[in-house]
């Protein structure tokens, strides 16, 4: 019995995390597919450009809550950090791979934040300001993504000293930079926007 509670929240994880936050949004709201629309990818930035500020921003709190209440969860019934971190890992490859979606997720930035928040939230305060920092330099929230993809497992190492949360970080992080590989392309060709 102790080793099927995890199982059992680690695929309940994976489902939370295939539910799609910006296609359940666009379609509540009678927005276009994000899938098929703008830059064709369902998130926040893309459901933004497709519906405003109110979508978006729906969206995005979506996308965290996935990433955050499966942990949340996961530290109420007590489990250890292999344990969270699998379950994290889960909610995370869940959008990115969704299984409602024919396994055509987002970025999974908002996610990855969720999940940060959940293992310490002092990671993803450290998290949001470098984001922010980012941001306002560049102007690009791309840029700012993969900069702070980057530095999470830094963070994670130094604050949470967890070598489980760090390890699912630097795993997080690679998929997340994997995902932006186009995003990669025009920052470099300077057609990013």
């Amino acid at each position: 019995m102790e080793i099927f509670t995890p199982i059992l929240l680690i695929f309940f994880s994976y489902l939370i995390g295939s539910l799609s936050a910006a296609i359940i949004v666009c379609k509540t709201m009678y927005l276009p597919d994000p899938r098929s629309m703008g830059s064709n990818n369902p998130g926040a930035t893309n459901v933004l450009k497709l519906g405003g500020k109110k979508a978006a921003a729906i969206t995005l709190l979506g996308d965290c809550l996935k990433g955050l209440i499966p942990i949340l969860v996961a530290l109420y019934l007590d489990f250890n950090e292999l344990s969270l971190s699998l379950v994290a890992f889960a909610a995370f490859i869940g959008h990115l791979y969704p299984v409602f979606f024919n396994f055509k997720g987002g970025k999974g930035v908002a996610t990855a934040f969720g999940v940060f928040i959940g293992l310490s939230w002092q990671v993803a305060i450290l998290v949001l300001v470098t984001w922010l920092i980012i941001i306002k330099i560049f102007k690009l929230s791309s840029l700012g993504a993969l900069v702070t993809a980057l530095l999470a497992p830094l963070y994670f190492y130094l604050l949470s000293g967890s070598l489980y949360f760090t390890g699912v970080s630097i795993v997080l992080s690679i998929l997340l930079i994997y995902k932006h590989k186009t995003n990669i392309v025009k920052i470099i060709d300077g057609t990013e926007d």
